[in-house]
C-alpha cells in the first residue's frame, strides 16, 4: 500500500544512531545519509515496484501527535525484541515493551519514541 514515507527530526545524529540500530534489527539496510537526510529500505523502480522506503529528514521538532506512528514490519517475534532492545540502547524511550496486543492472537509488537518523540512501531503476525 505504501511506497515511501518521509519523517523529520530535529537532530539527525541522534535519529542516525537510533535508526540505524532499530533498522539493523529488523535486517533493513541503510540506503544513504547526507548531513540533512537518511534513508532505509529499497526505494521502487519500474522493475521492483513493491519496495518500501522511508526517508528521515532534518527539519523542526515534529509536533506531539498521540495516535501517529509508524509500524515496521518482523518476520519473527525475536525481531520484534530485537528491535525494543536496540532501540533503548541508542537512547529512545519505551513506549509499550515487547508483547502480544488484543489485535489478533499473534500480533506480537513493541512501541518505542525516537529521541524526537516520534512514536514507531515493530510488529510480528506469524504464530508460534
Amino acid at each position: 500500500m505504501l511506497d515511501h514515507v518521509s519523517i523529520t527530526v530535529s537532530d539527525i545524529a541522534a535519529a542516525e544512531r537510533f535508526y540505524d540500530a532499530i533498522m539493523n534489527a529488523l535486517g533493513v539496510v541503510k540506503v544513504g545519509r547526507r548531513d540533512d537526510w537518511l534513508g532505509y529500505g529499497e526505494r521502487s523502480r519500474a522493475a521492483y515496484p513493491d519496495r518500501v522506503y522511508i526517508s528521515i529528514r532534518k527539519g523542526p521538532k515534529p509536533e506531539e501527535a498521540e495516535g501517529r506512528h509508524w509500524c515496521f514490519k518482523a518476520k519473527w517475534q525475536t525481531q520484534v525484541d530485537a528491535f525494543w532492545d536496540a532501540g533503548i540502547a541508542a537512547g529512545g524511550v519505551d513506549d509499550g515493551a515487547p508483547g502480544l496486543r488484543n489485535y489478533h492472537a499473534s500480533y506480537y509488537a513493541a512501541f518505542l519514541r525516537d529521541p524526537d518523540g516520534n512514536r514507531i512501531e515493530a510488529v510480528c503476525h506469524a504464530a508460534v
